[in-house]
């Protein structure tokens, strides 16, 4: 159920993290709701999470995650196009997390 949480906890984190740059510094009321909402849903999701995952896996999977997914969104609706650096920055992010799932035993799988 942790993992579940988890994966809430990066898709409402994006959600906000993403609305942030529409709500025009706090000027526009929808994107704000959803900017406080979507961190307020996620920092309590992860409060269930730490109760099974350790809070330094939990932070590196939730944050690695969240940063590939807000770039896509940000390409997406922003046409914030990432370049090659970014690209492999990103590819090494997700190895990482591919490398704390598979090979870690602080977390339970």
């Amino acid at each position: 159920m942790a993992y579940l949480y988890l994966a809430v906890a990066i898709v409402a984190e994006v959600a906000a993290t993403s609305a942030l740059k529409a709500s025009e510094e706090f000027t526009k009321l929808i994107p704000s709701l959803i900017v406080i909402a979507g961190y307020g849903l996620s920092f309590y999701l992860l409060t269930l999470v730490l109760r099974t995952i350790p809070v330094g896996i939990t932070y590196a999977l939730w944050a690695g995650l969240g940063i590939v997914l807000v770039t896509l969104v940000g390409a997406i609706l922003y046409k914030q196009i990432p370049d090659l650096a970014a690209l492999i920055g990103m590819g090494l992010i997700i190895a990482g997390v591919i490398v704390i799932n598979i090979f870690s035993k602080t977390i339970s799988h």
